[in-house]
């Protein structure tokens, strides 16, 4: 994974009040999280002030907006900064940036496919796997959950997924 790759840590939901500030969904660890951060898309936005809005997300004001309109025009804008900027995971933990666009291998070394995305319904993360095209063209996927059991070993190279969990 290439250390520059932007990665997404919150959106812009809508404006908030008359003055420019705008509504965030949280992707990350929270506002506390966020806040390591000054300037997001390449320094295009400018963090002047952020705080929670007690329903798991936040209220931020850029420097760069000072009026509603242009808040508005903000709804849906990604706010990302490099991946070199982002701080190492611990032992076990990993973002979900980093493991998009890894080869899954079985546990005999076999190519599998891609992980093409990270998604978590409430139970823990998924892993989507996107297999190679078949005869036919045609790529099938299937998902697997990212733990021990289906995922026994992992690292910025690759993806380890148990036989059991390797869907045809």
């Amino acid at each position: 994974m290439s250390p520059d790759r932007p990665v997404t840590l919150a959106a812009v939901s809508g404006a908030h009040g008359i003055t420019g500030e705008v509504r965030l969904k949280l992707f990350g660890e929270g506002v506390a999280a966020l806040k390591r951060y000054r300037a997001f898309n390449d320094g295009g936005l400018t963090l002047a002030k952020l705080k929670d809005d007690g329903k798991g997300g936040a209220i931020a004001r850029f420097a760069e907006v000072t009026d509603r309109n242009t808040a508005e025009k903000l709804r849906g804008t990604a706010l990302t900064v490099p991946r070199s900027q982002m701080p190492d995971p611990d032992e076990g933990e990993y973002y979900h940036a980093d493991l998009i666009g890894l080869p899954a291998i079985s546990m005999e070394g076999q190519a599998l496919g891609t992980c093409i995305a990270v998604e978590n319904y409430g139970a823990g993360d998924v892993l989507e796997i996107e297999r190679p095209p078949d005869e036919s063209g045609k790529r099938k996927r299937f998902m697997v959950p990212m733990n021990a059991a289906a995922v026994p070993d992992w690292d910025g190279q690759r993806l380890v997924i148990a036989a059991a969990f390797a869907e045809d």
